[in-house]
């Protein structure tokens, strides 16, 4: 068998070229869009943080309750992410140290595609100091 060099190569690997750039491109692609999942994974979970944070501070203020923080930090999470986001939202005072606080927990389905999620979820709490009066 006789090997037949074309441009610097082998005759049988002409047209490989495609092939590779095919395959590159398809796995640079699923990277790429596996970084924008964690990116919007990471946004979701920094945006229901922020939303309890606030719902925390709200109810902590002076006159009044846990329920207000509940209603606001659902009104927060389904105007900056979504109503899906905003369902199961509880709020408590407590006592740590000595210290009265007020913690409002949002527990959200787990964004795993997009913004949809399967059985996953997601907690995160929120706390404040609360005011005298």
């Amino acid at each position: 068998m006789r090997r037949v060099w074309c441009g610097g190569r082998l005759a049988s690997e002409r047209g490989s070229a495609v092939v590779d750039f095919v395959l590159v491109g398809a796995l640079v692609a699923v990277l790429g869009v596996a970084v924008l999942q964690l990116a919007l994974v990471l946004h979701v979970r920094a945006t229901l943080v922020d939303c309890a944070g606030e719902g925390a501070r709200y109810a902590a203020q002076a006159g009044h309750r846990p329920a207000d923080g509940v209603e606001r930090t659902r009104l927060l999470a389904s105007q900056a992410v979504s109503s899906g986001y905003a369902g199961d939202v509880t709020a408590v005072r407590t006592v740590v140290d000595g210290v009265d606080l007020v913690e409002v927990t949002v527990r959200a389905p787990f964004p795993v595609v997009g913004l949809v999620g399967p059985s996953g979820e997601l907690v995160v709490r929120g706390h404040a100091l609360v005011e005298g009066g």
